[in-house]
Protein backbone atom coordinates (compact mmCIF):
# COMPACT_ATOMS: atom_id res chain seq x y z
CA UNK A 1 0.00 0.00 0.00
CA UNK A 2 2.68 2.25 0.73
CA UNK A 3 4.58 2.12 -2.34
CA UNK A 4 0.66 2.41 -4.50
CA UNK A 5 0.58 5.61 -2.46
CA UNK A 6 4.11 6.72 -3.10
CA UNK A 7 3.28 6.25 -6.86
CA UNK A 8 0.52 8.37 -6.85
CA UNK A 9 2.18 11.14 -5.61
CA UNK A 10 4.56 10.65 -8.16
CA UNK A 11 2.11 10.77 -10.87
CA UNK A 12 0.59 13.85 -9.62
CA UNK A 13 3.39 15.92 -9.05
CA UNK A 14 4.66 14.64 -12.77
CA UNK A 15 1.38 16.25 -13.89
CA UNK A 16 2.12 19.49 -12.15
CA UNK A 17 5.45 19.89 -13.49
CA UNK A 18 6.13 22.97 -15.71
CA UNK A 19 8.86 22.11 -17.25
CA UNK A 20 10.71 25.60 -16.54
CA UNK A 21 12.71 24.86 -13.45
CA UNK A 22 16.69 26.59 -13.30
CA UNK A 23 18.80 24.50 -15.66
CA UNK A 24 15.82 22.71 -16.71
CA UNK A 25 16.67 21.36 -20.54
CA UNK A 26 14.07 22.28 -23.64
CA UNK A 27 15.09 20.02 -26.68
CA UNK A 28 17.15 17.66 -24.58
CA UNK A 29 15.33 14.39 -23.12
CA UNK A 30 15.09 14.41 -19.07
CA UNK A 31 12.62 12.68 -17.13
CA UNK A 32 10.49 14.70 -15.08
CA UNK A 33 11.75 13.67 -11.64
CA UNK A 34 14.58 11.49 -9.95
CA UNK A 35 17.78 9.91 -11.23
CA UNK A 36 18.39 9.26 -14.46
CA UNK A 37 21.53 7.30 -15.97
CA UNK A 38 22.70 5.61 -19.26
CA UNK A 39 20.21 5.01 -22.22
CA UNK A 40 18.60 1.44 -23.03
CA UNK A 41 16.69 -0.55 -25.52
CA UNK A 42 17.28 2.61 -27.90
CA UNK A 43 14.26 0.95 -31.14
CA UNK A 44 12.45 2.31 -33.91
CA UNK A 45 9.21 0.22 -33.23
CA UNK A 46 6.36 0.73 -35.77
CA UNK A 47 6.33 4.77 -35.98
CA UNK A 48 7.73 5.31 -32.80
CA UNK A 49 11.59 5.81 -31.31
CA UNK A 50 11.73 4.20 -27.94
CA UNK A 51 13.96 5.78 -25.81
CA UNK A 52 14.48 3.67 -22.19
CA UNK A 53 16.64 4.56 -19.52
CA UNK A 54 18.24 3.86 -16.10
CA UNK A 55 15.92 4.90 -13.57
CA UNK A 56 15.14 5.38 -9.75
CA UNK A 57 11.48 5.87 -9.36
CA UNK A 58 11.97 6.66 -5.58
CA UNK A 59 14.89 9.71 -5.76
CA UNK A 60 17.14 11.70 -7.64
CA UNK A 61 20.81 9.66 -6.23
CA UNK A 62 21.70 6.34 -7.97
CA UNK A 63 20.05 3.28 -7.16
CA UNK A 64 16.61 0.78 -6.98
CA UNK A 65 17.55 1.18 -10.79
CA UNK A 66 14.52 0.09 -13.46
CA UNK A 67 14.11 1.23 -16.63
CA UNK A 68 12.05 4.24 -17.63
CA UNK A 69 10.13 4.86 -20.61
CA UNK A 70 10.02 7.37 -23.19
CA UNK A 71 8.62 7.58 -26.97
CA UNK A 72 8.96 10.06 -30.32
CA UNK A 73 7.64 10.08 -33.38
CA UNK A 74 10.86 12.32 -34.61
CA UNK A 75 12.93 12.06 -32.04
CA UNK A 76 12.95 15.43 -30.71
CA UNK A 77 9.00 16.09 -28.98
CA UNK A 78 9.61 12.97 -26.19
CA UNK A 79 6.34 11.94 -24.01
CA UNK A 80 7.37 10.15 -21.05
CA UNK A 81 5.57 6.98 -20.12
CA UNK A 82 5.02 4.83 -17.07
CA UNK A 83 8.48 3.17 -15.82
CA UNK A 84 8.94 -0.03 -17.88
CA UNK A 85 11.05 -2.93 -16.10
CA UNK A 86 10.74 -2.32 -12.35
CA UNK A 87 13.69 -3.54 -9.74
CA UNK A 88 11.96 -6.60 -8.15
CA UNK A 89 13.25 -9.34 -5.38
CA UNK A 90 16.82 -7.49 -4.99
CA UNK A 91 17.66 -7.68 -9.03
CA UNK A 92 18.29 -4.34 -9.73
CA UNK A 93 17.70 -3.86 -14.30
CA UNK A 94 20.81 -2.11 -15.63
CA UNK A 95 21.57 -1.53 -18.69
CA UNK A 96 20.65 -3.38 -22.05
CA UNK A 97 18.77 -3.58 -25.68
CA UNK A 98 15.62 -4.19 -27.42
CA UNK A 99 15.81 -6.54 -30.37
CA UNK A 100 12.71 -6.77 -32.57
CA UNK A 101 11.30 -10.51 -33.10
CA UNK A 102 9.48 -10.12 -36.15
CA UNK A 103 9.71 -14.07 -36.97
CA UNK A 104 9.16 -15.36 -33.31
CA UNK A 105 12.28 -16.95 -32.84
CA UNK A 106 11.56 -16.61 -29.05
CA UNK A 107 8.29 -18.35 -29.16
CA UNK A 108 7.25 -14.87 -27.26
CA UNK A 109 5.40 -13.01 -29.98
CA UNK A 110 1.27 -13.20 -29.96
CA UNK A 111 -0.97 -13.35 -33.13
CA UNK A 112 1.72 -13.86 -36.03
CA UNK A 113 3.32 -10.14 -35.50
CA UNK A 114 6.72 -9.07 -34.43
CA UNK A 115 7.37 -8.50 -30.55
CA UNK A 116 9.45 -6.56 -28.61
CA UNK A 117 12.34 -8.45 -27.01
CA UNK A 118 14.29 -6.90 -24.32
CA UNK A 119 17.98 -8.11 -23.08
CA UNK A 120 19.60 -6.52 -20.03
CA UNK A 121 21.91 -7.04 -17.04
CA UNK A 122 20.11 -8.55 -13.63
CA UNK A 123 22.27 -6.68 -11.19
CA UNK A 124 21.50 -8.64 -7.88
CA UNK A 125 23.85 -6.58 -5.29
CA UNK A 126 22.41 -7.56 -2.16
CA UNK A 127 24.25 -11.18 -2.18
CA UNK A 128 27.64 -11.74 -1.23
CA UNK A 129 29.94 -11.54 -3.79
CA UNK A 130 27.36 -9.19 -6.02
CA UNK A 131 26.47 -11.03 -9.26
CA UNK A 132 25.74 -9.52 -12.68
CA UNK A 133 23.53 -11.87 -15.36
CA UNK A 134 21.81 -11.46 -18.54
CA UNK A 135 18.08 -11.51 -18.58
CA UNK A 136 15.44 -11.14 -21.13
CA UNK A 137 11.89 -9.84 -20.82
CA UNK A 138 9.28 -9.30 -23.65
CA UNK A 139 6.34 -6.81 -25.09
CA UNK A 140 3.12 -7.27 -27.49
CA UNK A 141 1.97 -4.23 -26.76
CA UNK A 142 5.02 -1.84 -28.26
CA UNK A 143 6.58 -2.01 -24.57
CA UNK A 144 4.00 -0.65 -22.65
CA UNK A 145 3.34 -3.93 -20.32
CA UNK A 146 6.87 -6.38 -20.17
CA UNK A 147 6.83 -10.08 -18.98
CA UNK A 148 10.12 -11.02 -17.90
CA UNK A 149 11.19 -14.94 -18.52
CA UNK A 150 10.55 -17.09 -16.07
CA UNK A 151 13.59 -19.10 -16.61
CA UNK A 152 15.91 -15.56 -16.14
CA UNK A 153 19.03 -15.90 -16.15
CA UNK A 154 19.61 -16.77 -19.89
CA UNK A 155 23.81 -15.82 -19.36
CA UNK A 156 25.44 -16.24 -16.32
CA UNK A 157 29.17 -16.85 -15.65
CA UNK A 158 28.80 -16.26 -12.06
CA UNK A 159 30.49 -12.66 -12.22
CA UNK A 160 30.54 -9.68 -10.47
CA UNK A 161 31.24 -7.64 -13.03
CA UNK A 162 29.36 -9.12 -16.30
CA UNK A 163 27.02 -6.21 -17.89
CA UNK A 164 25.45 -4.30 -20.42
CA UNK A 165 24.53 -6.71 -23.50
CA UNK A 166 23.69 -4.90 -27.14
CA UNK A 167 21.40 -7.41 -29.31
CA UNK A 168 20.88 -7.24 -33.00
CA UNK A 169 20.39 -9.78 -35.95
CA UNK A 170 23.38 -11.03 -38.02
CA UNK A 171 22.55 -11.56 -41.54
CA UNK A 172 25.86 -12.93 -41.83
CA UNK A 173 25.12 -16.08 -39.47
CA UNK A 174 21.39 -15.93 -39.66
CA UNK A 175 21.35 -15.48 -35.66
CA UNK A 176 21.02 -12.69 -32.58
CA UNK A 177 24.45 -11.26 -31.70
CA UNK A 178 24.77 -10.18 -27.99
CA UNK A 179 27.69 -7.82 -27.60
CA UNK A 180 28.51 -7.72 -23.68
CA UNK A 181 31.34 -6.64 -21.48
CA UNK A 182 33.96 -8.38 -18.92
CA UNK A 183 34.91 -4.70 -17.66
CA UNK A 184 37.54 -5.49 -15.17
CA UNK A 185 39.38 -7.19 -17.95
CA UNK A 186 38.51 -4.93 -20.88
CA UNK A 187 36.57 -6.73 -23.08
CA UNK A 188 33.74 -7.19 -25.44
CA UNK A 189 32.64 -10.48 -26.08
CA UNK A 190 29.94 -11.75 -28.71
CA UNK A 191 27.55 -14.87 -28.19
CA UNK A 192 25.16 -15.93 -30.58
CA UNK A 193 21.13 -17.32 -29.97
CA UNK A 194 18.52 -18.56 -32.26
CA UNK A 195 16.18 -18.07 -29.64
CA UNK A 196 17.00 -15.15 -26.97
CA UNK A 197 17.01 -18.13 -24.24
CA UNK A 198 20.23 -19.78 -25.20
CA UNK A 199 23.54 -18.24 -26.18
CA UNK A 200 26.79 -19.36 -27.18
CA UNK A 201 30.54 -17.54 -26.81
CA UNK A 202 31.59 -16.80 -30.10
CA UNK A 203 34.50 -14.86 -29.82
CA UNK A 204 35.77 -12.03 -27.88
CA UNK A 205 37.76 -8.41 -28.02
CA UNK A 206 40.29 -6.51 -26.55
CA UNK A 207 42.03 -5.42 -24.56
CA UNK A 208 42.54 -2.98 -26.51
CA UNK A 209 42.41 1.29 -27.18
CA UNK A 210 42.60 2.87 -23.52
CA UNK A 211 42.26 0.46 -20.33
CA UNK A 212 43.04 2.65 -17.39
CA UNK A 213 39.41 2.28 -16.90
CA UNK A 214 36.48 -0.30 -16.75
CA UNK A 215 34.72 -1.00 -20.04
CA UNK A 216 31.23 -0.30 -20.12
CA UNK A 217 28.51 -0.23 -22.55
CA UNK A 218 29.69 -2.31 -25.76
CA UNK A 219 27.89 -1.22 -28.79
CA UNK A 220 28.88 -2.81 -32.10
CA UNK A 221 27.11 -0.67 -35.50
CA UNK A 222 27.69 -0.92 -39.58
CA UNK A 223 28.47 2.19 -40.44
CA UNK A 224 28.66 3.81 -44.11
CA UNK A 225 31.73 5.23 -45.30
CA UNK A 226 32.21 8.64 -47.38
CA UNK A 227 28.34 8.13 -47.67
CA UNK A 228 28.04 4.84 -49.42
CA UNK A 229 25.86 2.50 -47.85
CA UNK A 230 27.31 -0.51 -50.35
CA UNK A 231 30.94 0.38 -48.80
CA UNK A 232 30.19 -0.20 -44.77
CA UNK A 233 32.79 -1.23 -42.15
CA UNK A 234 31.69 -1.92 -38.55
CA UNK A 235 32.01 -0.25 -35.48
CA UNK A 236 32.73 -0.97 -32.12
CA UNK A 237 31.97 1.90 -29.51
CA UNK A 238 32.94 1.03 -25.62
CA UNK A 239 32.68 3.08 -22.73
CA UNK A 240 35.29 3.77 -19.90
CA UNK A 241 35.01 5.01 -16.71
CA UNK A 242 36.94 6.23 -14.85
CA UNK A 243 39.98 6.79 -17.48
CA UNK A 244 38.87 9.07 -20.15
CA UNK A 245 40.83 11.88 -22.13
CA UNK A 246 39.10 14.44 -20.04
CA UNK A 247 39.14 12.95 -16.87
CA UNK A 248 35.74 10.10 -15.41
CA UNK A 249 34.02 8.56 -18.01
CA UNK A 250 34.33 8.69 -21.89
CA UNK A 251 34.17 6.82 -24.94
CA UNK A 252 36.50 5.29 -27.24
CA UNK A 253 35.71 3.39 -30.71
CA UNK A 254 37.52 1.11 -32.97
CA UNK A 255 36.93 0.56 -36.97
CA UNK A 256 37.26 -2.56 -38.34
CA UNK A 257 35.35 -6.01 -39.68
CA UNK A 258 32.55 -8.05 -38.44
CA UNK A 259 31.69 -11.48 -39.89
CA UNK A 260 28.96 -12.94 -37.86
CA UNK A 261 31.17 -14.07 -35.50
CA UNK A 262 34.16 -11.83 -34.71
CA UNK A 263 35.10 -8.47 -34.87
CA UNK A 264 38.69 -7.49 -36.56
CA UNK A 265 40.23 -4.07 -35.78
CA UNK A 266 41.97 -2.61 -38.44
CA UNK A 267 43.72 0.46 -36.62
CA UNK A 268 46.85 -0.66 -34.57
CA UNK A 269 45.80 -2.19 -31.11
CA UNK A 270 47.46 0.81 -29.10
CA UNK A 271 45.33 3.61 -31.30
CA UNK A 272 42.54 5.52 -29.07
CA UNK A 273 39.63 6.91 -31.10
CA UNK A 274 37.83 9.21 -28.92
CA UNK A 275 34.05 9.55 -30.20
CA UNK A 276 33.17 12.36 -27.62
CA UNK A 277 36.09 14.85 -26.22
CA UNK A 278 34.08 16.40 -23.84
CA UNK A 279 33.19 15.81 -20.25
CA UNK A 280 29.77 14.39 -20.30
CA UNK A 281 28.92 12.02 -23.16
CA UNK A 282 28.99 8.60 -22.02
CA UNK A 283 27.06 5.12 -22.77
CA UNK A 284 26.08 6.48 -26.19
CA UNK A 285 23.74 3.34 -28.13
CA UNK A 286 22.44 2.63 -31.56
CA UNK A 287 19.14 2.37 -32.36
CA UNK A 288 18.32 -0.49 -33.88
CA UNK A 289 15.31 -1.15 -36.34
CA UNK A 290 15.70 1.50 -38.30
CA UNK A 291 14.63 2.40 -41.71
CA UNK A 292 16.75 1.32 -44.51
CA UNK A 293 16.88 5.00 -45.58
CA UNK A 294 17.84 6.11 -42.11
CA UNK A 295 21.74 6.80 -40.91
CA UNK A 296 22.77 5.40 -37.79
CA UNK A 297 21.64 7.45 -34.76
CA UNK A 298 22.98 7.20 -31.09
CA UNK A 299 22.14 8.80 -27.70
CA UNK A 300 24.21 9.10 -24.94
CA UNK A 301 24.20 9.74 -21.24
CA UNK A 302 24.76 13.50 -20.99
CA UNK A 303 26.78 13.53 -17.54
CA UNK A 304 30.27 12.16 -15.86
CA UNK A 305 30.44 9.61 -13.33
CA UNK A 306 32.78 11.89 -11.30
CA UNK A 307 29.99 14.48 -10.20
CA UNK A 308 26.58 12.94 -11.53
CA UNK A 309 25.10 12.65 -8.14
CA UNK A 310 26.22 16.32 -7.42
CA UNK A 311 24.71 18.12 -10.34
CA UNK A 312 22.42 21.02 -8.76
CA UNK A 313 19.25 20.62 -10.82
CA UNK A 314 15.88 19.64 -8.98
CA UNK A 315 13.60 17.71 -8.97
CA UNK A 316 15.48 15.29 -11.88
CA UNK A 317 19.32 14.60 -12.19
CA UNK A 318 20.58 13.62 -15.57
CA UNK A 319 19.89 14.14 -18.84
CA UNK A 320 20.45 12.58 -22.49
CA UNK A 321 22.38 14.03 -25.20
CA UNK A 322 20.67 15.03 -28.68
CA UNK A 323 20.44 12.38 -31.03
CA UNK A 324 22.71 12.67 -33.88
CA UNK A 325 23.28 10.89 -36.81
CA UNK A 326 26.70 8.79 -37.42
CA UNK A 327 28.78 8.20 -40.63
CA UNK A 328 32.39 7.75 -41.32
CA UNK A 329 34.57 9.56 -43.27
CA UNK A 330 38.15 8.90 -44.71
CA UNK A 331 40.76 11.62 -43.54
CA UNK A 332 44.44 11.28 -44.42
CA UNK A 333 44.82 9.93 -40.89
CA UNK A 334 42.54 7.01 -41.63
CA UNK A 335 38.86 6.37 -41.73
CA UNK A 336 37.22 8.13 -38.38
CA UNK A 337 33.38 8.34 -36.64
CA UNK A 338 31.87 12.09 -37.90
CA UNK A 339 28.58 13.26 -36.19
CA UNK A 340 26.26 15.71 -36.46
CA UNK A 341 22.64 16.65 -34.76
CA UNK A 342 19.56 14.57 -36.31
CA UNK A 343 17.91 16.62 -38.99
CA UNK A 344 14.65 17.17 -37.17
CA UNK A 345 16.00 19.47 -34.99
CA UNK A 346 15.00 21.85 -37.82
CA UNK A 347 11.47 21.13 -36.59
CA UNK A 348 12.28 23.56 -33.12
CA UNK A 349 14.08 26.24 -34.75
CA UNK A 350 12.49 29.97 -34.71
CA UNK A 351 13.71 32.36 -37.29
CA UNK A 352 17.16 33.08 -37.61
CA UNK A 353 19.26 35.77 -37.29
CA UNK A 354 22.25 36.33 -38.90
CA UNK A 355 25.20 38.75 -37.93
CA UNK A 356 28.90 39.14 -39.47
CA UNK A 357 29.36 41.06 -36.33
CA UNK A 358 31.75 40.70 -33.27
CA UNK A 359 28.73 40.75 -30.91
CA UNK A 360 25.26 39.17 -31.41
CA UNK A 361 22.03 39.69 -28.93
CA UNK A 362 20.26 36.49 -27.77
CA UNK A 363 16.97 36.38 -27.28
CA UNK A 364 16.84 32.99 -25.93
CA UNK A 365 18.79 30.47 -23.19
CA UNK A 366 18.28 27.82 -25.84
CA UNK A 367 20.19 28.59 -29.59
CA UNK A 368 22.02 26.85 -32.02
CA UNK A 369 24.92 28.60 -33.92
CA UNK A 370 26.44 27.72 -37.23
CA UNK A 371 29.55 29.55 -38.92
CA UNK A 372 32.81 28.97 -40.55
CA UNK A 373 35.85 30.60 -38.88
CA UNK A 374 39.15 31.85 -40.52
CA UNK A 375 41.50 32.65 -38.14
CA UNK A 376 44.07 34.16 -41.18
CA UNK A 377 47.19 34.78 -38.61
CA UNK A 378 45.01 34.69 -35.08
CA UNK A 379 46.05 32.63 -32.41
CA UNK A 380 42.56 31.66 -31.20
CA UNK A 381 39.58 32.53 -32.45
CA UNK A 382 35.87 31.49 -31.27
CA UNK A 383 32.84 32.78 -29.04
CA UNK A 384 32.14 33.77 -25.66
CA UNK A 385 28.70 33.07 -24.49
CA UNK A 386 28.29 35.49 -21.82
CA UNK A 387 25.28 35.66 -19.01
CA UNK A 388 23.92 38.71 -17.97
CA UNK A 389 26.17 37.98 -14.70
CA UNK A 390 29.47 38.05 -16.70
CA UNK A 391 29.45 34.32 -16.71
CA UNK A 392 30.91 33.27 -19.56
CA UNK A 393 31.26 29.88 -21.74
CA UNK A 394 34.72 29.67 -24.10
CA UNK A 395 33.90 27.97 -27.52
CA UNK A 396 36.91 28.21 -30.28
CA UNK A 397 39.86 26.60 -32.07
CA UNK A 398 44.17 27.40 -31.44
CA UNK A 399 45.91 27.27 -34.42
CA UNK A 400 49.20 27.25 -32.54
CA UNK A 401 47.88 24.25 -30.19
CA UNK A 402 46.01 22.73 -33.16
CA UNK A 403 42.30 22.23 -31.17
CA UNK A 404 39.30 22.67 -30.22
CA UNK A 405 38.24 23.77 -26.86
CA UNK A 406 35.57 24.66 -24.98
CA UNK A 407 36.07 26.14 -21.80
CA UNK A 408 33.03 26.35 -18.76
CA UNK A 409 36.16 27.61 -15.91
CA UNK A 410 33.79 30.82 -15.68
CA UNK A 411 30.60 29.42 -17.02
CA UNK A 412 28.20 29.82 -13.94
CA UNK A 413 27.54 26.73 -11.32
CA UNK A 414 30.94 25.23 -11.21
CA UNK A 415 31.60 25.15 -7.23
CA UNK A 416 29.50 22.02 -6.83
CA UNK A 417 32.53 19.22 -7.47
CA UNK A 418 36.14 20.00 -7.73
CA UNK A 419 36.30 18.04 -11.53
CA UNK A 420 33.66 20.07 -12.75
CA UNK A 421 35.40 23.34 -14.40
CA UNK A 422 37.09 22.63 -16.87
CA UNK A 423 38.46 22.76 -19.88
CA UNK A 424 38.49 20.57 -22.93
CA UNK A 425 40.08 19.90 -25.72
CA UNK A 426 40.23 18.15 -28.90
CA UNK A 427 43.26 17.86 -32.03
CA UNK A 428 42.47 19.03 -35.32
CA UNK A 429 44.60 20.01 -37.97
CA UNK A 430 43.13 22.36 -40.50
CA UNK A 431 44.26 24.44 -43.07
CA UNK A 432 41.71 26.67 -43.90
CA UNK A 433 38.34 27.61 -41.95
CA UNK A 434 36.93 25.90 -39.32
CA UNK A 435 33.18 24.93 -39.00
CA UNK A 436 30.90 25.28 -35.84
CA UNK A 437 27.68 23.70 -35.37
CA UNK A 438 26.75 24.68 -31.87
CA UNK A 439 23.81 23.13 -29.83
CA UNK A 440 23.26 25.36 -26.52
CA UNK A 441 20.52 24.16 -24.05
CA UNK A 442 20.09 25.56 -20.85
CA UNK A 443 22.59 23.37 -19.20
CA UNK A 444 24.39 21.78 -21.84
CA UNK A 445 26.96 23.01 -24.65
CA UNK A 446 27.48 20.54 -27.57
CA UNK A 447 29.85 21.28 -30.59
CA UNK A 448 29.94 19.80 -33.56
CA UNK A 449 33.71 20.99 -35.61
CA UNK A 450 34.45 20.56 -39.27
CA UNK A 451 31.25 18.89 -40.04
CA UNK A 452 31.16 16.51 -37.34
CA UNK A 453 34.67 14.94 -37.11
CA UNK A 454 35.34 16.51 -33.74
CA UNK A 455 33.16 16.69 -31.17
CA UNK A 456 32.74 18.20 -27.42
CA UNK A 457 29.66 17.72 -24.99
CA UNK A 458 29.62 19.59 -21.92
CA UNK A 459 26.99 20.26 -19.09
CA UNK A 460 27.19 23.99 -18.14
CA UNK A 461 24.66 25.58 -15.64
CA UNK A 462 24.73 29.59 -16.57
CA UNK A 463 22.46 31.73 -14.97
CA UNK A 464 21.33 33.34 -18.06
CA UNK A 465 22.67 33.79 -21.62
CA UNK A 466 22.37 37.56 -23.37
CA UNK A 467 24.94 37.74 -25.92
CA UNK A 468 27.29 35.51 -28.51
CA UNK A 469 30.80 37.42 -28.59
CA UNK A 470 33.58 37.03 -30.87
CA UNK A 471 37.13 37.08 -30.51
CA UNK A 472 40.42 36.62 -31.97
CA UNK A 473 43.84 36.97 -30.06
CA UNK A 474 47.70 36.48 -30.84
CA UNK A 475 49.67 37.27 -33.71
CA UNK A 476 46.70 38.88 -36.09
CA UNK A 477 42.94 39.64 -36.18
CA UNK A 478 40.21 37.01 -37.72
CA UNK A 479 37.79 38.58 -39.82
CA UNK A 480 34.20 38.12 -37.56
CA UNK A 481 32.29 34.97 -39.78
CA UNK A 482 28.97 35.50 -40.89
CA UNK A 483 26.83 33.52 -38.37
CA UNK A 484 23.47 32.59 -38.02
CA UNK A 485 21.65 31.80 -34.82
CA UNK A 486 18.75 30.26 -34.40
CA UNK A 487 16.39 30.24 -31.13
CA UNK A 488 15.18 26.66 -30.76
CA UNK A 489 12.17 26.08 -28.86
CA UNK A 490 11.18 23.44 -26.36
CA UNK A 491 10.03 20.18 -27.18
CA UNK A 492 7.28 20.49 -24.43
Amino acid sequence: MRTACLFGMVALFALGQSYQEPYRPQFHFSPKQFWTNDPNGLVFFEGEYHLFFQYNPFGDQWGHMSWGHAVSADLIHWKELPVALREESGVMIFTGSIAIDRTNTSGFCLDQKPCMIAVYTGAATEVKPALQTQNIAYSNDRGRTWTKYSKNPVLNLHLTDFRDPDVFWSEQSKRWIMTVSLPTEHKAVFYGSADFKSWDKLSEFGPAGTTSGQWECPVLMKIPVDGNPANALWVLKVGLNPGSLQGGSGEQYFVGSFDGTRFLNSNPSTLTLWSDYGKDCYCGLAFHNLPSSQSPLMLGWMSNWQYADKLPTHPWRGQMTFPRELGLRTFPEGIRMVQKPVASLAGLRGKPARSSGTVIPLTSQTFEVEASVDLRNAQRAGWKIVSRSGAYTTIGYDRLLGEVFVDRSQSGDVGFHKDFPARTAAPLSVSGPVSFDILVDRNSVEVFVDEGRVVLTNLVFAPDASRLVFFSEGGGTAKPPATTVWPIRSFQ
